[in-house]
């Protein structure tokens, strides 16, 4: 909460930009303009050293003196799945072609990283999200957390 209201104050003060990135971690390469390009790979790739081989979506806000600040977010929770199921891609059709499955613990895993990103506030809902992106990817998970849809009966 501090880190908004110190960056509500900046805007206001400053005339500033939002640039929105998915960089894969600690490959930064000078891109993004009207910031101090040098820094920005410097920072970026020290901040997500430890997450080789992610895809870490960044925030960066470009003030008009050219300083800068980043918010880095949690990887996208498809990458996240596709990691543990060990597959590459999700599939074509999904409720058709599974192409990998997960435990339960591994969507609790899963689903407590992307707890901060995602709008919910328990574990169980968190899950519930990241089971409906497997769901749609093709990737089981075991035992089974979402409900089967229930055909209504007409009469």
């Amino acid at each position: 909460l501090l880190k908004i209201v110190s960056f509500a104050l900046d805007c206001l003060t400053k005339e500033c930009s939002l640039i929105k990135m998915a960089l894969e971690a600690g490959k930064a390469t000078p891109a993004p303009q009207g910031v101090i390009i040098m820094a920005f790979c410097k920072d970026y790739n020290a901040r997500t050293a430890d997450k080789a081989g992610y895809i870490i979506p960044v925030e960066i806000t470009v003030f008009d003196d050219k300083s800068f600040s980043l918010i880095l977010r949690t990887p996208p929770a498809s990458i996240l799945l596709l990691k543990a199921a060990g597959v590459e891609k999700g599939s074509k059709d999904p409720k058709q072609d599974k192409v990998g499955t997960i435990t339960i613990d591994q969507l609790r895993t899963i689903a407590a990283e992307k707890l901060p990103d995602l709008n919910c506030t328990t574990i169980e809902s968190a899950m519930r999200i990241i089971a409906g992106t497997a769901a749609n990817m093709g990737i089981d998970i075991d035992p089974p957390v979402l409900e089967p849809k229930k055909q209504a009966v007409l009469l």
